[in-house]
């Protein structure tokens, strides 16, 4: 019989010792090691049929191969629905609705064949309770209360459900491995497992993992190499909006995202979230301009607002809510040196309304107008949208997909638009809306006050 091996594990980044240490030298966590002991597996982990070399010009796929979960913003961010055989995984804040978005996509699932819930967290009357509030009544929908591995592939090969749901990772284990049930080891473990079932038996698995103090997902990294699709679900605490957004995909774009707002019934789904966003914003107010941001092959219209004051302590706040902060930083400096706005000595504030988080460089020249319009108490016309990245030395500097943002600003109602010059080319206006085009941030500022 081989000898059992005691190691000491990193619970944050899965690092190894032999010995234990106080501080982990790989991720620099303190008293994150703990004692596990290794035993040989019974046999292999394989797929139940062998694989064969295949030529790539003779595999054929189809788009049938995609299931629709009977939520369109979560098609969305999948790419286009489920693929057989994928193991996705959901991670989240606790509390910000990971459980209840699962259960609405299995009650949906369960009018297109068999969808097995498992909750290892909660009883089952829990979360009858959940779905009645959700109105989850499908004929087709099972629910399994187990925290075994051995039982719940068990009750999957006597049920053989086409869809399987685990809530949550850390919590289910596995008793081929000794150590406790959310650490790295059984994290591991119970992951590599369940995507050998999801292959072998083509069932679409989702896998739903706990975070860590820091936003990412509690186990070890490999954890989302193993998967094919993370997907995190994000929001603000104060604001009911819940924005699901994709890191990695094997089966799609990882810009995509998909916009809920939570209710009492459960998670509604917002199609058009432009209309959501702006629905509060208010006209003819210093510091508040509309942005076409892009997320994805999506365009949204968000308020970027700014708000600057004289400040009354020796160093000056600099705070950024929804975007980032390094970035409002270098604008301030090109503010103040390219464009001559003295904004050395005053407290800036920048947020983006609604809770949405924005980080692609086009909310450039944006911002420099609302920090612009905030500083000098002028207003933006209500009517007019602005984006561009902006550089170093001032220059305005062309965007990906403008006739994107320009047709939903158009369909929302704004007629003036101010853009990069370099966005001009092949670009055809829509009815109604007025391109203005520039090459400088100072062009901006003339422009829209003068």
């Amino acid at each position: 019989m081989a000898k059992v091996k005691t190691f000491f594990t990193c619970q944050q980044c899965g690092f190894q010792s032999p010995k234990w240490l106080g501080k982990c030298p790989d991720c620099n966590q303190w008293n994150t090691l703990v004692e596990e002991q290794s035993q040989p597996l019974p046999g292999s982990r394989a797929l139940p049929t062998p694989g064969k070399p295949q030529k790539m010009c003779e595999i054929t796929n189809s788009a049938e191969d995609r299931v629709s979960c009977g939520l369109a913003e979560l098609d969305r961010t999948l790419g286009g629905g489920l693929v057989a055989g994928s193991l996705i995984l959901i991670g989240g804040d606790p509390g910000i609705g990971k459980s209840t978005l699962l259960l609405q996509t299995a009650n949906q699932l369960g009018k297109r064949g068999k969808a097995l819930y498992v909750t290892a967290e909660e009883s089952p009357r829990q979360v009858k309770m959940r779905g009645d509030r959700l109105g989850a009544a499908s004929d087709n929908l099972y629910l399994l209360a187990e925290t075994s591995l051995e039982q719940i592939r068990k009750r999957v090969s006597e049920l053989k459900p086409d869809f399987l749901i685990i809530d949550s990772i850390q919590t289910i284990f596995t008793s081929s491995v000794e150590s406790a049930p959310g650490s790295v080891s059984q994290v591991r473990e119970c992951a590599g497992q369940l995507m050998m079932l999801a292959k072998g038996e083509g069932i679409p698995t989702f896998l739903v993992g706990h975070v860590t103090k820091d936003g990412s997902i509690a186990g070890p990294r490999v954890l989302e190499h193993m998967v094919d699709t993370v997907l995190y679900f994000e929001g603000d605490p104060g604001h009911p909006y819940r924005i699901l957004r994709a890191v990695k995909n094997r089966f799609g774009s990882t810009n995509e995202i998909g916009v809920f707002e939570m209710q009492e019934n459960g998670l509604r789904e917002v199609s058009n979230p432009s209309e959501l966003f702006l629905a509060e914003r208010p006209e003819k107010t210093p510091g508040s301009v509309v942005v076409p941001a892009l997320e994805g092959t999506r365009p949204i219209l968000v308020e970027l607002q700014a708000l600057v004051s004289g400040s009354s302590f020796g160093t000056p706040q600099r705070t950024a809510i929804g975007i980032d902060h390094k970035r409002m930083a270098l604008l301030i400096a090109i503010l103040d040196k390219k464009v001559e706005l003295q904004l050395a000595g005053q407290d800036i504030f920048v947020n983006v309304a609604g809770g949405v988080r924005v980080d692609e460089p086009a909310i450039d020249l944006a911002t420099i107008a609302a920090l612009a319009s905030s500083h000098l108490n002028r207003a933006i016309e209500a009517q007019t949208v602005i984006f561009g990245e902006v550089g170093l030395t001032g220059e305005v500097r062309a965007v990906s997909q403008p006739e994107l943002r320009v047709k939903e600003a158009a369909r929302l109602g704004f007629n003036r638009c101010i853009l990069p010059q370099g966005c001009l080319k092949n670009l055809k206006p829509p009815r109604g809306m007025k391109l203005i085009p520039i090459r400088h941030a100072s062009e901006l500022i003339d422009l829209i006050f003068n």
